[in-house]
């Protein structure tokens, strides 16, 4: 059995995925996905490889938030201040 990391990292592989999708696929908290992810950056290093983030983005106006530093889903949006974000999703290549 592989690790919860190893896990994530091979549906990231073959899927672009957010978190949600990944913690349904691997029955784990959404937030404990989120917590996964800096070291997840750092495994995708190792083995030659990087995690892409595509940034979220406001389903209202179509803000993106790509200069946001945290991974986790935006709570509302800073241009129109309504919150229907689309969450950031994550692919390895």
């Amino acid at each position: 059995m592989a690790t919860i990391r190893k896990q994530i990292i091979e549906l990231l592989e073959k899927q672009e995925c957010d978190a949600r999708m990944i913690s349904q696929n691997l029955r784990i908290r959404e937030k404990e996905v989120y917590e996964h992810m800096p070291h997840i950056t750092r495994s995708a290093a190792a083995i030659k490889k990087k995690l892409q983030i595509i940034p979220a983005e406001c389903n209202t106006c179509g803000y993106k938030f790509k200069t946001r530093k945290k991974i986790s889903k935006p709570g509302r949006c800073p241009a129109c201040k309504k919150e229907r974000i689309e969450p950031p999703r994550f692919k390895i290549k």
